[in-house]
C-alpha cells in the first residue's frame, strides 16, 4: 500500500500488552490485514482470523483517524468508510452513545445505509450533497469527554481472550536511517 515495503512478521498480542494503554498495539494486525478496498465480502473474509471484538476495534479506529483528518466526509469518501457499521457497533459496545449518535446521524445522511463500495459511497455523497459540519464540530467536542481510548482499552481488558494475537502478519518494513 502507497509505495510501502511490506514483510511478514511475527506479532503478538499477550497479557503484557493488553495492560497497556495502547489500542494500537492491540489492533495492529488487524489494521494492516484488513482489505477496505474491494468490497464487502473481501473486507469480511479478509477479517475471518480475527474475533468480533478485534474487527469492532479496528473500525472505531478507523473512524476515529478519519475524522481526526478530515471530519465524517473524509471517513466517507475513503476506503475506510466500508467500516462504518462495525464503528457504529463498536460505540455503542464499548459505551460511547453520544459518538454513536454522531455516527449515526452521519450515516443518516448518506441515506441511511452509506454503500460499502467507496464509489457508490462517493456517489452517495454527492448527490445527497451530505453536509457534516455541525456533525464533525459535535464530533469534536465529545470526543475527550468520550475518553474513547480509555474505553477501548477497558472493552479489550474484559474481554482479553477475543484480543489475544500470536501470528504472522504482513507489516511495513521502515527503511533503515
Amino acid at each position: 500500500r502507497f509505495g510501502l515495503q511490506y514483510e511478514m512478521t511475527h506479532v503478538r498480542i499477550d497479557d503484557a500488552v493488553i495492560a497497556g494503554d495502547d489500542p494500537w498495539a492491540v489492533v495492529q494486525p488487524v489494521w494492516y490485514t484488513a482489505n477496505i478496498y474491494e468490497g464487502a465480502a473481501e473486507y469480511v473474509r479478509s477479517l475471518l482470523p480475527f474475533s468480533l471484538g478485534q474487527r469492532y476495534v479496528f473500525a472505531l479506529e478507523c473512524y476515529i483517524a478519519e475524522m481526526n483528518n478530515g471530519g465524517h466526509t473524509q471517513f466517507y469518501s475513503n476506503s475506510r468508510g466500508i467500516v462504518w457499521r462495525d464503528a457504529l457497533a463498536s460505540c455503542k459496545v464499548i459505551g460511547a452513545l453520544e459518538f454513536a449518535d454522531v455516527l449515526q446521524q452521519s450515516a443518516d445522511r448518506v441515506g441511511g445505509s452509506p454503500a460499502m463500495l467507496r464509489r457508490e459511497r462517493n456517489r452517495q455523497l454527492t448527490e445527497l450533497a451530505a453536509d457534516f459540519s455541525d456533525s464533525d464540530d459535535r464530533c469534536y467536542k465529545i470526543q475527550p469527554s468520550e475518553d474513547v481510548d480509555r474505553r477501548v482499552m477497558n472493552f479489550i481488558r474484559t474481554h482479553p481472550s477475543d484480543f489475544y494475537f500470536d501470528d504472522m502478519v504482513k507489516l511495513p518494513v521502515r527503511p533503515d536511517s
